[in-house]
């Protein structure tokens, strides 16, 4: 691969998952492809986002946005989830919590995990991005429907290189 991928860290903690690579891109670079909803379907390492279904551009903390969904194992197959920025700090960390409107009441419910990408310059043209996937604040209705952590650092190795790819194509 061209994508300038250099070394890759993967840890674990107690209920956080996160995996690092170098990549041959600026940060402004790599942060406008992860503030762009529409290239989360290309960046995503399990197959299961599609596309987006609020293209606008994430610009702020508390923003939501709208992604189509598809798992074999949902009970709808095809669902809509909606996730909230909770981090965005241009060009450094940017970070959102998915949930879904409820059907009872239509608010916005979240399950308690975290995706969140920091960035840190690596030379005059290089990025180290880290992906984390948090689980710590998961509710106890999430601990009972799933089984965490959801994904396994391969998940997070594969977006990364997604995002690698992305960037210096």
């Amino acid at each position: 691969m061209s994508s300038g991928v250099g070394h890759r860290l993967q840890f674990m903690e107690l209920e956080q998952l996160s995996s690092t690579i170098t990549i041959d891109a600026t940060p402004d670079t790599v942060f406008g492809v992860l503030a762009d909803p529409s290239t989360h379907q290309a960046i995503d390492g399990t197959g299961w986002v599609r596309e987006a279904q609020d293209p606008a551009r994430l610009t702020e903390v508390g923003q939501t946005f709208k992604m189509a969904m598809y798992h074999e194992g949902h009970p709808n197959k095809d669902y809509e989830i909606v996730n909230e920025v909770v981090v965005l700090d241009a060009p450094k960390a940017i970070a959102w919590k998915p949930g879904f409107e409820a059907d009872e009441t239509g608010r916005l419910e979240f399950g308690g995990w975290v995706w969140r990408y920091d960035l840190v310059p690596a030379g005059l043209s290089q990025t180290t991005v880290t992906l984390t996937y948090d689980w710590s604040a998961a509710t106890a209705q999430a601990r009972q429907n799933f089984q965490f952590p959801i994904f396994g650092v391969d998940h997070l190795e594969r977006s990364l290189e997604h995002l690698a790819g992305l960037v210096s194509a």
